[in-house]
């Protein structure tokens, strides 16, 4: 620890004035890291753990990675921050176009924020707008189809077209209302169904829903192939594109929240490109600076645009904004990230990495109290069942899944799970001996926290 304080002080002051997220306070124990190096956290007394989940599924090319760096650096000599209320700057321009030139096709302007629901907040209300100032006005067209188990970030509006009733129940009263699709759900399938008639099945209750509501509809939103804080639910292929193909044929809007699936984390850099699509609307944010710093982007089409184009007095203006949004620092990391997956070939070369971290996942199945491993790119996940046959979940109040985490803290891996669910989502930049570490020690952590409970059903 560089300053006088010592840890208890540190640990004292950080369990008193620190209110951490999604954390209950009552039993909130400090591990306060002070620094880090490529995939590896440092806490203040030297402990070393590997980042499993990548410090919140943000961090892309590891810590303290020289290109970044220097990056902000070189940024911090000419301007911090400029607003973007009427001014701009080199770096955010170059970022806004370099983004325009790698998103899927169509997509041509961006307006920065500063994180994933205030990206999600922006194409809630462009979408909103823009039916009542397109050409041909809708303006009927005011509400949103979000699926169950949703989550598209804390702010009210993306709260609203969430569906986790453990983080969102709570403020329903200050919520709008939403039409509500199930998740769909390749593991956890409704009677009847198979896996091979999944989207097919899941696509035809959209159909239904849009004939009777379109008219009504101003966007759908969805997380492009996995509903990451729904505990990894991962969608049946084709899904996406039928939706697309649906949105389309109503004349619905498509937003796209790629805040977690984007940049990298599904082989492709883009989650959309997975089954050739191209939303109206693409929300980044997370992996957008490599989990430096707090950069969001909503990226729409030209007919958006345009729709929001007029003289003053006609107050078409998108009368929303954030005092950091496309602050230079940020976009100068963002920058230097996509600098970074081309010199690397960082995609290119995930292919042993996904293929390593699935020999783990196959393995780590077998285990009586694991209903099922999924896994899209070098996004990981483990359900931990009380019964494997039935798929039935542990209560959550068990903390079954911390408890594995916890474990694996002594091996040296720090990882943090969904409830029930064990989510593996390292650095896109993490070795193939890295893989192994993580994999082993969630694996001793299942073994060592449920080998116990599965001796007493015997």
């Amino acid at each position: 620890m560089e300053s006088n304080e010592s840890y208890d002080e540190l640990a004292a002051w950080d369990r008193t004035h620190v209110w951490h997220a999604f954390t209950q306070m009552q039993e909130y124990e400090p591990l306060i890291i002070e620094r880090a190096q490529g995939c590896t956290l440092i806490d203040v007394h030297g402990r070393r753990y590997l980042d499993g989940v990548s410090s919140l599924w943000c961090n892309v090319h590891g810590h303290r990675h020289p290109k970044l760096d220097a990056a902000i650096r070189a940024q911090l000599d000419k301007v911090a921050h400029v607003t973007s209320l009427g001014l701009s700057n080199p770096t955010t321009i170059r970022l806004a176009k370099r983004l325009c030139d790698l998103a899927p096709r169509g997509l041509e302007h961006v307006f920065f924020s500063d994180s994933g629901a205030t990206a999600v907040e922006v194409a809630l209300k462009m979408a909103f707008q823009y039916w009542r100032q397109c050409d041909e006005p809708r303006p009927r067209k005011s509400q949103y189809i979000a699926l169950d188990a949703a989550y598209h970030g804390d702010t009210l509006g993306s709260v609203s077209v969430g569906g986790v009733a453990r983080f969102h129940e709570m403020f329903r009263p200050l919520l709008f209302d939403v039409l509500r699709l199930p998740a769909p759900d390749a593991y956890r399938l409704p009677a009847g169904i198979s896996r091979e008639d999944a989207a097919q099945h899941y696509l035809q209750q959209l159909a239904r829903l849009l004939n009777e509501h379109a008219d009504q509809v101003a966007a759908l939103v969805i997380e492009p192939l996995v509903q990451c804080a729904a505990g990894m639910v991962m969608h049946p292929a084709g899904y996406l594109r039928g939706v697309r193909e649906l949105t389309r044929k109503h004349n619905v809007l498509l937003i796209a929240d790629e805040v977690a699936v984007g940049m990298g984390r599904t082989g492709r850099m883009f989650a959309c490109e997975q089954e050739d699509v191209s939303p109206d609307f693409l929300c980044l944010a997370k992996g957008l600076t490599g989990g430096y710093m707090p950069v969001a982007a909503t990226l729409t089409t030209d007919e958006v645009w345009k729709a929001f184009l007029g003289d003053y007095a006609s107050s078409r203006t998108f009368f929303h904004g954030h005092t950091f949004g496309g602050n230079p620092l940020g976009c100068a990391a963002a920058l230097a990230t996509l600098d970074v997956f081309e010199e690397e070939q960082t995609l290119a070369n995930l292919q042993p990495k996904m293929a390593r971290l699935a020999e783990h996942l196959a393995r780590i199945a077998a285990h009586p109290h694991v209903g099922q491993v999924r896994q899209c790119g070098m996004l990981g996940a483990i359900d931990l069942v009380a019964d494997k046959g039935a798929r039935t979940p542990f209560p959550w109040e068990e903390k079954r899944g911390l408890r594995v985490c916890e474990h694996a803290l002594t091996q040296g891996v720090w990882i943090r799970p969904l409830g029930n669910v064990l989510v593996l989502m390292p650095p896109l930049a993490i070795s193939l001996a890295e893989i192994d570490q993580l994999c082993a020690a969630t694996a001793a952590g299942i073994h060592a926290t449920l080998g116990e409970h599965r001796s007493s059903k015997q």
